[in-house]
Parts: structure tokens; sequence; C-alpha cells
């Protein structure tokens, strides 16, 4: 593993532990100096610093436009849901795009119902795509990323994903969107940002349900990390909603070292990501994660727990889709 990226790893501190109902929440901190400065999505867009649209007129299913007019970059965060335009989306990575610039970025749709104009640029949604979607949607890309050097995902995987949560949370949408089941649940999901409030110079967040690590999320500033908390709570709340009435065991922090140990020996891959930093591709036995890295800096990092069930489904579909390119 890079240096700069088993060192973050190493030093990354855990705050008091805490449990709502079946989902166990501990803090994480970092010693280690948080520039550079970077604006988040839903800073850019408040300042109106920051255009997002379709690529064209008629779209472009898998890329969106940003235009930041920024001086300085913005993140835009694996998972995060835009709304608007002719259909809602996913970034599929996470991307630091650089100040004043025009990219093209990867996105996959979460609203298979719908290719028409509701707005002429997105907004933010206020969420991010849920931990079991976001860890599939991570392993696909990273496949995709090595046999085609591409960040596109397996958007029918993501529609079938957001087909799935809608029918466990016995929620029917019009136009199929995952905006809706979140909608839908609101007053569930604020139980849990009650329970998960962030906690000053808190970077991020490792979750347990069911007695199970699910992953970890952990940015490099405090200030941008406040801001997305509360969709990260949400985004690993809404596999919790599914999985009512077990209760988290004791042993957490031991069980949250253990995969920290285990993350740090996972296979890693390096990419050229779209606009600033290097991206990093992390594979192991029960473990998929990545890590974005500027001037010597982690930006973002994200280790999401896989089952070896899971694994064998993502490599079928990948192998399959190779099979039929053309």
């Amino acid at each position: 593993m890079d240096l700069i990226i088993s060192n973050f790893l190493s030093k990354l501190e855990f705050g008091e532990l805490k449990i709502f109902n079946n989902m166990g929440v501990i803090p994480l901190f970092s010693p280690i100096n948080g520039t550079p400065q970077y604006l988040t999505i839903k800073e850019a867009l408040e300042k109106r610093l920051l255009t997002i649209t379709e690529v064209s007129q008629g779209g472009s299913v898998p890329e969106l436009k940003v235009l930041n007019k920024a001086e300085i970059p913005v993140l835009l965060l694996d998972g995060e849901e835009l709304a608007g335009a002719k259909q809602n989306r996913v970034l599929n990575t996470t991307i630091l795009l650089k100040e004043n610039s025009e990219t093209i970025i990867p996105v996959s749709c979460t609203e298979q119902g719908r290719w028409a104009y509701a707005t002429a640029a997105f907004a933010e949604s206020g969420n991010i795509m849920s931990h079991n979607l976001r860890a599939k949607k991570a392993f696909s890309v990273h496949q995709t990323l090595k046999n085609a050097m591409s960040y596109r995902g397996n958007q029918g995987d993501v529609w079938n994903g957001i087909d799935c949560l809608s029918a466990e949370m016995k929620v029917h949408s019009r136009t199929g969107a995952m905006r809706d089941v979140y909608e839908n649940k609101k007053e569930d999901l604020e139980g849990y940002m009650k329970a998960f409030e962030y906690i000053p110079h808190q970077k991020g967040i490792l979750v347990i349900i069911d007695g199970r690590v699910m992953g970890l999320d952990i940015l490099s500033l405090d200030s941008a990390y406040e801001i997305i908390h509360p969709k990260l709570i949400k985004s690993y709340a809404m596999d919790a909603l599914l999985r009512p009435g077990n209760k988290v065991d004791d042993d957490i922090p031991e069980k949250a070292r253990t995969f920290i140990g285990e993350a740090g020996e996972c296979k890693e891959e390096k990419f050229k990501s779209t606009g600033h930093v290097c991206d990093y591709r992390f594979e192991g036995s029960t473990i998929v994660g990545s890590a974005l890295v500027h001037q010597e800096t982690v930006i973002h990092m994200a280790f999401f727990e896989i089952t070896e069930s899971e694994r064998i489904e993502r490599m079928s579909s990948a192998s399959r889709r190779r099979r039929y390119r053309v």
C-alpha cells in the first residue's frame, strides 16, 4: 500500500462509539494536516460557483458536464446524488475538480423512468447512495478501470439495486427514482441522524450494522466532512432500516480495528483520476475501497465490506459485459 495512504490509515483515531437501534457509529479523527483546501458540492452550488448540466441538449446517461468557477478545487463525492435535468444521477467516483475548469464526469442514473428535462441544471439531492449500492458500484467501477481504463459502472446493476431497495422498503416511485425512497423514509432516517450528530473536528465515520462492520468514509478536512456528514449517515442508515431488530455487539472497537487492519492489507492499484489527484483502488477478500490523493494528502478514503457472493456476482457480470462488447 502507498506510504501516504498506509500512514493515514494507521493514524486514524476513534471517537466514542454511539449506538441507535441496530447501527453503531465510531467517529473518526485524524491528526494529519488537512490541506489543500477545497469546497463541497453544496458549498459551491450555494455560492453559484458550480454549474452541472447534461453534456449536450440531447444528454448522455453516463456523463455530465461540470463548470467550476471557483478559485479552489471542488470535491464531488462517490455516490453523491445530483437531481434535475433529464434524470437524476450519482457520482461513480470521488473527483477533486480543478479550479476554473470544465470537466466531463462519470455518473450512473438513479431514475430509470424519466428522460426529459425537469430543470436546466442539476442541484444536489441531499442524498448519498446507500452503502450496499455504493459497495457494489465501487467493485464494478474497479473492474471497468482494470479492463477498459474507464470509470463507468454497471448501469443495469444500479437500476436493479434501486428496484430491490424500493421493493424492500415498500416504496413505489413513478420514475423508479432512488430519491423517492429516501423521501418516503425521511422520518425513519431522521432518528438515525439525530442519534449520530456531527462532533467538532470529526473527519469521518466507521459504521457497524447488525454486528458487522459495513465500512468507513473519511475526508481530509473537518469543515468539508461536517457538511457531508448528514448524507453519509443517511446512506448507511438506509441499509440499517432493512435489518431492524438486531442489536449491535459489545466488541465493536475490536471489530473496527480488525477491519482497518484488513483494509491496510488490500491489493492496491493506481489510476489517473478525472480532475486533480491520483485515484487508488483496493481489493481484499471481503473489502473493496478507494482513496484520492493530492499534494501528498489523502483527500477522501472509503472502504466497504463486500461478501463473497457479491464479489462473484460482480465478476460474472463484468465477464458478460466484456464478452458482448462491440
